[in-house]
Parts: structure tokens; C-alpha cells; sequence
């Protein structure tokens, strides 16, 4: 760095403060390697993980709409599965199916649709 003289030093210790905040907002976003992506989850935490009650998380198992392993009496979930469960499950906008429906017209012209 150049050397600076008394006057720049506002403008100087501004830049370093936005420095810092940049660093500290890169550092937030950071996700601790230790958890893991793929670990196991309980019933209690798998429904804490999901923000819904244990009741609504039996009835989703009973009904076979949420990934889960059950070696034995015990249920599992793996956090990998139920983040990708969600992602799986998003729908689409009215947006995105107008576009796709005009995409298809283009592609086989009318005689379908």
C-alpha cells in the first residue's frame, strides 16, 4: 500500500471498514464443514429440520411422501435427501408453465396443443 498522509486518513479507515464488512459477510455465509450434509436425523430432529410438527412428519412416513429409512423400529432421515425432497417439490410459476407451453408451440407447431 502507498504511503498516506494525515488527511487521507478518513477516507482511508472508511475503506478498511468496508473491508472488514465484506470479509465478515463472506465469513456469515460460510457453512461449518463439520455438520455434513448427509447426516442422519430422528423423528424430532427431522421435524425441527423441516418446521413441521412429529404428528404431520408420521402422517408424511405413513403415506410414503418423504424420504426415510427404518432399519428396525426406528426411523431416519437423511438431511441430504429431505433438502433435495424439497427442492424436488417446488412448483412451478404461472410464468415459467406460460413459457414452456409457448416453447412446446414453437417446437411442434400447433397440431398438438
Amino acid at each position: 500500500m502507498d504511503p498516506f498522509n494525515f488527511n487521507e486518513l478518513p477516507e482511508i479507515i472508511s475503506l478498511l471498514f468496508e473491508k472488514v464488512e465484506s470479509i465478515e459477510q463472506l465469513v456469515i455465509g460460510l457453512k461449518p464443514s463439520d455438520t455434513g450434509d448427509n447426516d442422519l436425523l430422528n423423528v424430532e430432529e427431522a421435524a425441527a429440520f423441516l418446521k413441521i410438527s412429529e404428528a404431520s412428519l408420521y402422517i408424511k412416513v405413513s403415506r410414503k411422501e418423504i424420504p426415510f429409512s427404518k432399519p428396525g423400529k426406528r426411523l431416519y432421515f437423511s438431511r441430504l435427501e429431505l433438502q433435495e425432497w424439497i427442492s424436488n417439490s417446488r412448483h412451478k410459476t404461472a410464468n415459467e408453465i406460460s413459457s414452456q407451453l409457448n416453447k412446446s408451440k414453437r417446437k411442434f407447431g400447433s397440431k398438438f396443443i
